[in-house]
């Protein structure tokens, strides 16, 4: 049976970053960001509102700005061998993240069967942001489950890559689970840990499980 290998992106594609923290860096707004994401990790504020600041600090942004911060951020190595790998196999290989949809899209050119975001309107914004495609730990599971039955498989064979809070519900449910760098609160829900910057590592350690 094949199975579907599902990551996240901030703080575990990406290490010790985010992507609208990488956004924010090229135009000027990492403080701002850096607030915005202290917020949400304390829970004060919730992803639709995160979303909608983080829209409202990039009202100059462009298509340029964005490739910048894609090919600049500090991305864990190997990313590309461990889903050519994937694809060798026969298994699947995607990323889910609450980060917005312009930049993780851009993981299928690496090698991912699919990747999903919340959904932000269109680079440089015309459009306001719709909190209805903001996505949510719960969501996570809904796009598993719909890629799931996208692949022919089941969320028993579903492995899980995370390293935050909004990882916890996806890890509940699939059978295999690795924490990426991840707080000691998600770290204690994973079926294995890694620390590092090279995703093939990761990989490794559920290459072969059941």
């Amino acid at each position: 049976m094949a199975r579907l290998h599902l990551f996240d992106l901030d703080g575990t594609l990406l290490h010790g970053t985010t992507a609208p923290l990488e956004i924010s860096r090229q135009l000027g707004l990492e403080a701002e960001t850096v607030a915005l994401e202290r917020e949400i990790a304390a829970g004060l504020i919730g992803p639709p509102e995160y979303a909608h600041r983080v829209h409202a600090l990039w009202a100059g942004l462009t298509e340029a700005h964005v490739l910048a911060a894609f090919h600049g951020a500090p991305w864990l190595e190997r990313i590309r061998d461990v889903w050519a790998e994937i694809r060798r196999r026969g298994d699947y290989c995607a990323v889910v993240s609450l980060s917005p949809s312009f930049f993780v899209e851009r993981l299928t050119g690496w090698g991912a069967h699919a990747a999903h975001g919340s959904l932000f309107p269109a680079v440089p914004f015309t459009q306001p942001l719709d909190p209805a495609g903001v996505l949510s730990a719960a969501a996570k599971v809904l796009i598993a489950d719909r890629l799931c039955r996208e692949f022919g498989v089941t969320r028993a064979d579903c492995v899980a890559y995370g390293d935050s809070s909004s990882d916890k519900e996806l890890f509940g449910v699939v059978p295999v689970s690795v924490a990426v760098n991840a707080d000691r609160h998600l770290t204690a829900l994973a079926t294995h840990s890694y620390a590092g910057r090279d995703l093939w590592d990761a990989y490794e350690l559920v290459r072969h499980a059941q």
